[in-house]
């Protein structure tokens, strides 16, 4: 395991996107909205269970929350909040950004927003899109983030997806500067090889990579980039005994593959890096980051300090 060789190791970012099992946008052409309440909820133990493994670690996290999720089970966010876990935003209803309209965007973005601060009395000021929706096609929800007061995203994954990505977005920490204003993104992390961007970020490419290729990979972020990397994890992916939905051969794979391997995988990550919330990587960062980029304003090499960055919500 190559590791950085600077007397303190980098602080990497841990996240956590809070949804269950029948919200993911694979079934989404098949679970109604609507029929969410017709399912076995399962999100709240999962929650339970990765709390439970980053407490043992002391490690704090980012944990995007499902505005359905909040709404329906306030208690949960309450106590992710009291574990001293940074609070973010994943939206009201998953919805895939770039198949909405401004419009229908900045009210989505608005009912979650309302839903989180409701029980955790603070402002909620990082986002993850569902699925890093976010591409070259939905920029504009850069403008409805920062009109909503939102400071961070997670949303730009820099690969080739069937789903997501703009492979040739800035790979890492970086300020976005737009008409409406400037947003810090920290982008999914990749491992580039050659002229490729390969995700590493975690989720099913963790499920599916060796453990030895996701920490070797992960490493080289750290040691030879001197960047940290994010790290993000869904709650259902650590119940393999989770009711199996009938769908596409491919989405079926990619949901289901080594779910019985996340548990044990998170052991050996959390075991080999430093990890903290989003907010804290980034504060943790050199003062000035690289930007600007996307529809830029004339330049100014400014930067959003970091007492800025770690005001975001926290627990």
């Amino acid at each position: 395991m190559q590791m950085p060789t600077s007397e303190k190791p980098i602080l990497n970012a841990f996240t956590v996107d809070v949804e269950d099992y029948f919200h993911v946008s694979a079934f989404a052409d098949q679970i109604a909205t609507s029929e969410w309440n017709s399912y076995e909820s399962r999100v709240v133990r999962n929650t339970h269970r990765l709390l439970r493994l980053l407490d043992d670690y002391g490690v704090r996290g980012t944990f995007f929350i499902l505005g359905w999720v909040a709404d329906k089970y306030p208690a949960l966010v309450k106590e992710i909040q009291k574990s001293g876990h940074e609070i973010g935003c994943h939206s009201f209803w998953h919805r895939l950004i770039y198949e909405m309209t401004p419009e229908s965007f900045r009210e989505d973005l608005r009912q979650a927003s309302q839903a989180i601060e409701e029980i955790t009395s603070s402002r909620v000021r990082a986002y993850r899109a569902p699925s890093f929706s976010i591409t070259a096609k939905s920029l504009w929800a850069l403008d409805v983030l920062i009109d909503g007061g939102y400071q961070i995203d997670a949303s730009i994954f820099p690969v080739r997806h069937d789903r997501y990505g703009i492979p040739g977005a800035e790979r890492f920490p970086h300020e976005i500067r737009r008409k409406t204003g400037r947003i810090v993104e920290f982008p999914a992390s990749v491992h580039r090889v050659w002229k490729m961007n390969l995700p590493v970020a975690g989720g099913g490419y963790f499920r599916l990579y060796p453990a030895w290729l996701s920490l070797r990979w992960l490493g080289l972020i750290n040691s030879r980039q001197a960047r940290p990397f994010v790290f993000y994890v869904h709650p259902w992916e650590l119940d393999p005994q989770q009711p199996v939905m009938h769908c596409r051969f491919r989405s079926r794979w990619r949901h289901y593959q080594n779910l019985d391997t996340t548990e044990p995988k998170l052991h050996k990550l959390l075991r080999n890096f430093r990890f903290g919330t989003l907010s804290e990587a980034l504060a943790s960062m050199p003062c000035r980051l690289p930007g600007p980029h996307m529809d830029p304003v004339p330049k100014r090499h400014t930067s959003i300090p970091a007492t800025v960055l770690s005001s975001s919500n926290g627990g």
